[in-house]
């Protein structure tokens, strides 16, 4: 009965013992009851980087979900390093947590391995599935998303052409976002006629990096009008070094990011990105990884639940207005 175990018991019985209980303040053993089960009731995630505040704001998302699920999370950091990820991936699912979300940085070949050698593991992707992992995966709609800001800034704002901050060149993978928006920026690029090589920028995913980039290259003769950034966090560097080096965003340049943070609408000015629904997103991961009768086979198509992206207009384009969307 306090297991919530299959066969029923009568109300009177049930009342005695839940008073007992509290009058001895019995707690069930959890540790008992996960070897008993082999599952304990723990859902482990594993991000990239915890302190960048689009994982953060995910990592509280699935966390909530899980808590109205009676689960908890356990969260690692693989700080965008292969063997950190196998480390944390190795060591969730030793630990018989119930099931794994993994937010992965790589193609993580070894991570896919470790799946297949335990048996009965239940994983669902989020954010990103890289190609080695055949898991059931959930995403946004990356590619849509970027090409609708990338679009807003060429047509509502008539800008002759919009630069991409589109990460490190030596880190994006197929099945990184990141590639899905530079992607979505090519698209809208390639629709208007216009050349997509002379304006990919590397620049860092944070705001730190992409700040030093920004400040050389508004400094330069190369100043873009208008700048899309893979992620918010780039974004918000780019903001300060215009800021530093006297140019009015929205009138002397255009910026808009990716991911809809917190601190997006709190910028100055406030930045125009893509927002995903992080909340739904995170209820279904958490429902996946839970529920086997979710757990889909068949084909790739359906093993991968993509949610829409949604376009944020703030005053960083160049909108004005109470509503944000009336041109300059």
């Amino acid at each position: 009965m306090i297991n919530n175990g299959p066969r029923p018991v009568a109300p009177a019985t049930r009342e005695k013992v839940l008073a007992a209980i509290e009058q001895l303040g019995y707690r069930p053993n959890s540790v008992a009851q996960a070897m008993a089960s082999r599952r304990t009731n723990l859902i482990g995630m594993v991000v990239p980087d915890a302190r960048q505040p689009f994982f953060a704001e995910m990592a509280h998302a699935v966390e909530r979900a899980a808590s109205e699920r009676g689960k908890l999370v356990l969260i690692g950091n693989s700080d965008y390093v292969d063997d950190r990820e196998v480390h944390y991936v190795r060591a969730f699912l030793g630990m018989r947590v119930s099931g794994l979300i993994l937010v992965s940085q790589g193609p993580s070949q070894r991570a896919a391995e470790e799946f297949a050698a335990m048996e009965g593991a239940k994983v669902v992707l989020l954010h990103r599935r890289p190609e080695a992992i055949d898991d059931v995966a959930v995403v946004t709609d990356d590619v849509g998303g970027s090409e609708l800001v990338v679009r807003h800034l060429l047509e509502v704002h008539g800008h002759p052409y919009v630069a991409c901050f589109g990460g490190p060149v030596e880190s994006p993978a197929p099945g990184d976002p990141v590639i899905d928006h530079v992607a979505g920026w090519e698209l809208a690029m390639t629709a208007h006629g216009l050349p997509t090589e002379p304006y990919l920028i590397d620049a860092p995913f944070h705001r730190y990096g992409a700040y030093q980039v920004a400040l050389e290259l508004l400094a330069s003769d190369r100043r873009p009008p208008a700048i899309f950034c893979s992620t918010d966090d780039q974004a918000i560097g780019v903001l300060r070094a215009a800021r530093e080096l006297g140019l009015k965003v929205g009138t002397d340049l255009a910026v808009a990011g990716f991911d809809d943070i917190p601190e997006a609408g709190f910028a100055d000015p406030p930045l125009t990105t893509v927002a995903s629904d992080r909340d739904a997103m995170a209820r279904a991961a958490v429902d996946l990884v839970l529920d086997d009768s979710l757990m889909v086979p068949g084909s790739d198509t359906e093993r991968v639940r993509k949610f829409p992206s949604r376009l944020v207009v703030r005053r960083s384009c160049g909108c004005t207005g109470e509503d944000g969307r009336s041109p300059a």
